[in-house]
């Protein structure tokens, strides 16, 4: 049976406070990996995402203390990216060193377009093919907003983290 990972990349909203918590489209996107992970039994689950400045804990820290799903996954954190580009490249490592060979990539309806743009292209050029499942729930304005610039800088950040890459596919 060929082994597969979810992974669940990051965001974060900053709170009235000025601390950093889970952005509401991204706690939505751990309920529906949780629901996955009792459907498909991954190998691991992966949660990636940094902790933006002045956050105290990074994103994958928040999702793993959020998780409630079951207990048989390897839950894996990758606290350093800081964008969907680096989440792709920084996990891609960590699945070939568990030997996944299939990887569904769970992220919110609204990041779908930059998800696909980077997991799919790096995790095929690696030999692991990667299911986008967009998950609705927490959209907002703002979200909106942020997507439109980031796909500005997409393809610069894509040749970045392709061209940064070590022998093992991840970033360096």
């Amino acid at each position: 049976m060929e082994r597969l990972a979810i992974v669940v990349p990051g965001a974060s909203v900053r709170g009235r406070d000025g601390s950093w918590r889970l952005s509401p489209s991204c706690l939505a996107c751990i309920a529906a990996a949780e629901r996955l992970a009792g459907e498909l039994a991954p190998a691991a689950v992966v949660f990636t995402g940094y902790a933006p400045p002045g956050g105290r804990e990074t994103e994958a820290a928040q999702m793993l203390a959020a998780w409630n799903g079951s207990a048989g996954p390897e839950l894996v954190v990758e606290p350093w990216a800081r964008n969907t580009a680096e989440n792709a490249g920084r996990t891609l490592p960590l699945l070939r060193e568990r030997e996944i060979a299939a990887a569904v990539v769970v992220c919110s309806w609204i990041h779908q377009g930059r998800v696909r743009f980077f997991f799919r292209r790096l995790y095929r050029d690696a030999g692991i093919p990667a299911t986008i499942i967009p998950v609705r729930g927490g959209l907002s304005a703002r979200a909106v907003l942020w997507e439109l610039v980031a796909v500005t800088v997409a393809w610069s950040q894509r040749r970045r983290v392709r061209t940064n890459r070590d022998d093992r596919g991840g970033v360096r």
